[in-house]
């Protein structure tokens, strides 16, 4: 009995200590989620944060308001949720100018909740603020930042965590200048920029492209943001005797440029022309009846998507008026690529602990491919353009100022491009 006891205690033993020794073999791996550069961490009854930097105050404040309001409506159309985490916005303002964006950027930078940032409105505003995002791991999708640096290939590397909804100015200037040549028939034109990066080389694009096409540039103009007496200018470029002014600046400026230069001798018969920056109720606010017959390149509202007509109808029971400047549809559309980038990336741990990665979301949002959106189908290219451009000319009514609405059909709009047109139907 003694000898069979012995080996049946040690085989018990063995197989004791064989379960004791393997735990790995009997239970499930642990959860794993790494990213290259740091993960967003969200636990059980916490919201996703995403963060808007857009200009809400000021005068250039509409721009800002109607961008966020298509974040909102987006928001609403996914019930307030993502994966079932409720969705948390909040706003900082950059007042459309380099130093509002370089405030707004470093203050996001410093709160680790954010998952990703949509803006900003202005050009100026993120050149030195999408770099500071980006350094803390905050990608960033603007819904109208339209100058063609940020996209460039020569930007650096400091840019990698920035895309866009909006179109490139490459597009939008060009379209102006054919405009001009093409529609109004104008042989000499002059440009007014304000030193902001989206000005200056929005009207360097128009310049180029109106040379191309056979026009005369008589000067190429500059004005502070801050200036209200725009007469010197306006007197300085009379001298030229051009037929059209093209002058793609923000509200302030534009306001009283549109106001003064019918007074100069020499001017008052001249062709205006502004663009997105200034296309808005707040300029016709601004400008006052003086805006009348002149015209604005801003986004082609005719071209976009089928959606469109049902988001309009939304904007109008929620705010109850009109969208207030042309990139509504467009922050929608930057909102709609962080979620679904959001969706792609973001895995749940056992304990119910949402981890997103900072580098996998960047990528997967660069990686973005015929995403029906309200302006159209987005796709990025490998820095960041994302928009399905379609540019168009409006000419402002008595309507527009009168009632304060933003016009709805373009006066204009290009001839598509080869590949664009339809193909002939057989016979």
């Amino acid at each position: 009995m003694k000898r069979i006891f012995v080996p049946l205690l040690a085989i018990v033993i063995i197989a004791a200590l064989a379960v004791v020794s393997a735990p790995a073999q009997t239970k499930k791996e642990a959860f794993k989620y790494e990213d290259k550069i740091g993960v967003v961490k969200i636990k059980p009854g916490d919201p996703i944060h995403i963060a808007c930097w857009m200009v809400v105050a000021g005068p250039d404040a509409s721009l800002g308001t109607d961008t966020k309001r298509g974040v909102e409506i987006a928001i609403d159309d996914r019930g307030g949720k993502i994966l079932g985490f409720s969705i948390k916005l909040t706003v900082q303002d950059t007042g459309c100018n380099a130093e509002g964006g370089l405030a707004a950027a470093t203050k996001l930078a410093a709160d680790p909740t954010i998952v990703a940032a949509i803006g900003s409105n202005c050009s100026s505003e993120a050149r030195p603020g999408a770099p500071i995002l980006w350094k803390a791991g905050i990608a960033t999708v603007s819904p109208s930042n339209t100058a063609p640096f940020l996209t460039d290939p020569k930007r650096g590397p400091e840019y990698e965590g920035y895309l866009r909804t909006a179109h490139n100015d490459k597009v939008q200037g060009a379209v102006a200048a054919e405009f001009a040549i093409k529609k109004l028939k104008v042989k000499k034109a002059a440009t007014i920029h304000d030193g902001s990066v989206y000005a200056e080389q929005l009207q360097g694009v128009f310049a180029e492209t109106f040379k191309k096409l056979g026009g005369t540039i008589t000067s190429q103009e500059a004005v502070a943001p801050t200036d209200t007496d725009m007469r010197p200018v306006l007197t300085k470029i009379a001298t030229g005797k051009p037929d059209f002014i093209y002058y793609p600046i923000f509200i302030a400026a534009g306001g009283h440029v549109t106001r003064q230069v019918k007074e100069v001798r020499g001017l008052e018969k001249v062709s205006l022309m502004g663009a997105d920056g200034i296309f808005s109720t707040d300029f016709y606010k601004a400008a006052g009846d003086t805006a009348l017959g002149m015209y604005h390149s801003s986004p082609d509202f005719s071209a976009f998507a089928a959606g469109y007509k049902n988001f309009l109808e939304k904007h109008q029971k929620k705010y109850g008026e009109k969208p207030l400047a042309p990139f509504h549809a467009h922050g929608y559309d930057a909102a709609l690529m962080v979620f679904t980038a959001i969706e792609k990336v973001a895995k749940k741990a056992p304990d119910g602990t949402l981890h997103i990665g900072r580098q996998k979301l960047r990528d997967v949002l660069y990686a973005t491919k015929n995403l029906k959106g309200l302006t159209g189908t987005i796709s990025c290219d490998k820095l960041g353009d994302c928009a399905d451009p379609r540019i168009a000319v409006y000419k402002t009514t008595e309507e527009n100022i009168k009632k304060l609405v933003m016009p709805e059909k373009p006066f204009w709009t290009p001839e598509p491009a080869p590949a664009e047109k339809a193909p002939a139907k057989k016979k």
